[in-house]
């Protein structure tokens, strides 16, 4: 099938340019006289003027669970969901089992076992462990795990590109090794910046009500605090995850005028929910760090509109819907944290953000693709210039796009921009339904939400990774070759 896009508009300049997606027919059977009307079942032009395509969107926080826990997702499925929701580029924390440490345990190696993955549809990279086992009480070795940097002395293609204990913040008795480590791999130290010991939601009104244990605020803060002071001191690049509370975005908001190297990351579910959704969605609103007061909620809006967040990740983190206990309130004392996102991200974010005023989609791209990209270390394809430089169309079957894309989905074959899009129906309303989700999980407070913005296709390497032209017969027509 041989996909022509017309006059959809570049994200971030409005320009309307056509689009060819061939897959299967040759080019020139577009504008053959001897072409057959089999041949003609075979293309399809759509009017895509409504729609836009933007950079491949990228998520520096995702758990696929494998290897270790692949009864919740595994490589295959949470890279097929990430392509669904528009991701061609995904950073990978460490929790998996055996930990990403860079030990062999039992004759497995995490990071080596990730290193073989083929024929998954997004490009990925990894993150190392702070601490051995992620135990917070050594910190991992260095030696174990260098070679598996960018430009380590082995070739990986997924490399390690930042160091965490993702799922609990680095304890302090590893912290300063744990910098001195990304310092020397010159990686950024990217921590969840929370820890509690007890506690399955926020701390207030909601769970004094609901009679459940609370996290305070302050646990965020003083993490938060006590890594901007490691980052004013050493120089280290900090980036903080899934930020939350108003207090935490004031001591970013302050460090960042400083001058210290700080940036950070907040997460669809703080901005589109408070911590009353656990009283409606049960453990499917279970997640680490909890959702807040809708002080907070606004504080993490006002901070996206400022520049404080610097971007978007959805913390994808899959659970069977028998350890959330199919969502219900009083599985909230046993169920894990967390919940799915990747499926969801774009059509809540531009919901929640876009369609209420609070910034453009073109501010939603460099959320969600161009800053996540930057810190990952890929640098986007310009949509404009390739354009502009080829008469107004991208052929991503033409040898110049192919020149840009690589043998296989690397992220460190060189340091030109791939060939990796989104189109995106912004103004698509449709509602969530969780039941088609590509990712094996189930776990999300968003089934059932009605939407504004879909992904209609991903583009990854220049090959089609996701895509739903079939939904929309009614703007399609047939070429006249003549």
């Amino acid at each position: 099938m041989t996909t022509i896009l017309q006059g959809i508009r570049i994200w971030n300049t409005g320009e309307q340019i056509t689009v060819r997606l061939p897959d299967g027919l040759d080019d020139s059977a577009v504008n053959s006289s001897h072409t057959s009307a089999e041949q003609l079942d075979y293309i399809r032009i759509i009017d895509a003027s409504s729609w836009i395509i933007a950079p491949g969107l990228a998520d520096p926080h995702v758990h696929f669970r494998d290897p270790g826990q692949t009864d919740k997702e595994t490589m295959a499925t949470g890279c097929a969901a990430a392509a669904a929701g528009g991701y061609t580029n995904v950073l990978i924390m460490p929790n998996t089992i055996p930990a990403m440490d860079g030990q062999s345990t039992n004759g497995a190696n995490a990071l080596e076992d990730l290193e073989h993955r083929t024929g998954l549809p997004v490009r990925y990279s990894l993150c190392v462990s702070a601490s051995k086992d992620r135990s917070g009480i050594e910190a991992s070795d260095i030696n174990d795990w260098k070679h598996t940097l960018a430009d380590g002395s082995s070739h990986f293609e997924h490399p390690v590109i930042a160091i965490s204990d993702d799922g609990s913040a680095v304890s302090d008795v590893t912290l300063d090794t744990v910098i001195q480590n990304a310092l020397e791999a010159d990686i950024p130290f990217i921590d969840h910046c929370e820890h509690h010991d007890t506690g399955v939601m926020n701390e207030g009104d909601i769970s004094r009500k609901l009679g459940l244990p609370g996290i305070p605020a302050e646990t965020e803060l003083r993490i938060v605090e006590r890594d901007i002071k490691k980052a004013r001191t050493t120089g280290v690049h900090l980036h903080l995850q899934h930020v939350s509370t108003a207090a935490a975005f004031d001591a970013i908001r302050a460090a960042k005028a400083e001058g210290v190297p700080v940036t950070c990351e907040t997460a669809p579910h703080y901005m589109a929910l408070n911590d009353s959704a656990v009283a409606k969605y049960g453990t499917y609103a279970k997640m680490n760090p909890p959702l807040r007061s809708e002080n907070d909620r606004l504080a993490t809006l006002e901070a996206i509109c400022d520049g404080t967040v610097d971007m978007i990740a959805t913390d994808h983190a899959p659970h069977t819907t028998e350890e959330k206990g199919n969502g219900a309130l009083d599985a909230m004392l046993t169920a894990p944290n967390g919940i799915i996102g990747l499926e969801t991200a774009y059509p809540v974010v531009r919901q929640t953000l876009v369609e209420t005023g609070y910034i453009d989609d073109e501010r939603l791209i460099e959320l969600m693709s161009v800053e996540p990209n930057k810190l990952m270390g890929a640098e986007v394809f310009d949509i404009s210039a390739y354009a502009a430089s080829h008469h107004g169309e991208i052929d991503f079957s033409s040898p110049e796009i192919k020149k840009l894309a690589t043998s296989h989905l690397s992220v460190t074959s060189d340091s030109r921009p791939h060939p990796d899009v989104v189109i995106l129906a912004p103004h698509e309303q449709w509602t969530i339904d969780a039941s088609n989700f590509v990712s094996k999980a189930r776990n999300t407070p968003f089934n059932g939400w009605n939407v504004t913005g879909r992904v209609v296709a991903t583009i990854c390497n220049a090959t089609t990774t996701f895509q739903r032209f079939n939904d929309y017969a009614h703007l399609a027509s047939t070429p006249d070759v003549r």
